[in-house]
């Protein structure tokens, strides 16, 4: 590897690392690189190839969504058939073409069920171009630069992203279609889906955040700003909140908050 990748590898794994610090993350973030070929000397993800359901579907995993968990465990790469599984997926990932998956059961399933209609299927945001490989891991130690970064997060995380970031979009339903943005350089958070938590597992309280692996070092460099300023009002709203304990007046016919303080009386 020639020296100024080497450094650039370095960065984006030392900044991954600084994210993880600013925003007291308690799930490392993944790193996602979508690649035109396989990657050399990366093992590729091993999990049975299920057999295919009665419209053809099938996968390694239940959907793309779930190599976000995986990911969590070490660095690999994916090829295209095994995200196979989830047709909506295949679609935000740019493997397959709307007209591809029409037919198949699980989007027949999703628009009958009320829960997203065909005209916004058509119009979610797809990674571009096509990718051959996707390579998923820690984005601590990813032997690749990432395209996306994708992190879990709580409320207070995303209050301190959203400051940092002006730009960044809260978005819903399907959760996946955030990294595709990401990919095209749009920082977006998602609330999550209901396909997408019952796959994953996410806890109740975790939304996604996914940011532009381009953009890494100046939104690394704003959320550490943006902690350091609402660090400061913090302490400054601590400090003026204890004037009111101090003044607080005791409601007639409670009791003194100082047992001691009926005898003083």
């Amino acid at each position: 590897m020639a020296p100024d990748m080497a450094a650039a590898d370095q960065d984006h794994r030392a900044l991954a690392a600084r994210l993880t610090s600013a925003l007291h993350l308690a799930v490392p973030p993944v790193g996602i690189a979508f690649r035109a070929t396989a990657v050399a000397d990366l093992p590729a993800f091993d999990h049975p190839l299920v057999p295919p359901g009665p419209d053809g579907r099938r996968g390694r995993v239940p959907a793309s969504c779930v190599f976000w968990v995986e990911g969590l465990r070490g660095s690999f790469q994916t090829a295209p058939e095994d995200h196979g599984n989830c047709s909506v997926g295949l679609l935000t990932h740019g493997l397959a073409d709307l007209e591809d998956l029409a037919d198949r059961e699980d989007v027949a399933a999703l628009v009958a069920e009320g829960w997203v209609g065909p005209e916004a299927v058509a119009s979610l945001p797809r990674v571009r171009p096509a990718p051959g490989a996707i390579v998923y891991g820690p984005g601590t130690s990813l032997p690749v630069p990432p395209d996306v970064l994708l992190l879990r997060v709580q409320a207070r995380q995303l209050m301190v992203l959203r400051d940092a970031l002006p730009a960044l979009r809260i978005e819903g339903k399907p959760q996946c279609h955030i990294v595709a943005l990401a990919q095209q350089g749009v920082p977006a958070a998602s609330v999550g889906c209901a396909l997408s938590r019952a796959r994953t597992g996410m806890r109740p309280e975790e939304m996604t955040c996914a940011l532009p692996g381009a953009q890494l070092a100046a939104t690394v460099e704003a959320v550490e700003r943006t902690v350091e300023s609402d660090t400061a009002v913090a302490v400054y709203a601590a400090k003026d909140a204890r004037r009111f304990q101090r003044h607080r007046t005791v409601p007639e016919g409670d009791p003194p908050a100082d047992p001691g303080e009926t005898g003083r009386r």
